[in-house]
């Protein structure tokens, strides 16, 4: 802590010192620089961003599609690949596609997403309720926090 002082001290302090003058937050009144090694300040500086960026957990989207007329044996093997998708920590999106005449029917299907909500209710929670869009209705699930 070298105290407030013109730019021009600190340029030649940092020039005795053989060292670099680096402004480290610019927008502060004064502003407040330091006198170090750039080099090894910017090297510090990517490593500490590296290592942010590593403990970082990408969550993907995973989608699911079912039919009107799915039968339950194939709803349970979808719902066996959401649980694993939903344990590994990714967030499912279960689309129910409704074609030619299931259109007319997309009320009385309604009733298979929420089953595929309730066969997941032990490890999953509906993030985004069913939502109908266009030819299709979409519901979105992530895990339960514990």
């Amino acid at each position: 802590m070298l105290g407030i002082m013109s730019a021009a001290e600190a340029r030649q302090l940092a020039e005795e010192a053989g060292l670099d003058l680096v402004k480290v937050s610019p927008q502060a009144v004064p502003p407040v620089c330091r006198i170090i090694d750039y080099g090894k300040f910017k090297y510090e500086k990517t490593r500490k961003e590296k290592e942010a960026r590593k403990k970082q957990k990408i969550v993907e989207i995973k989608e699911i599609r079912l039919s009107p007329n799915i039968e339950q044996n194939d709803l349970a093997t979808k719902v066996s690949a959401a649980r694993k998708f939903i344990t590994r920590g990714d967030r499912v999106k279960v689309t129910l596609r409704f074609r030619g005449r299931e259109m007319a029917h997309m009320n009385a299907s309604a009733h298979i997403l929420s089953d595929f909500a309730n066969s997941l209710i032990d490890c999953a929670v509906v993030d985004k309720a069913p939502k109908v869009e266009g030819r299709s209705m979409t519901m979105f699930l992530v895990q339960k926090k514990n």
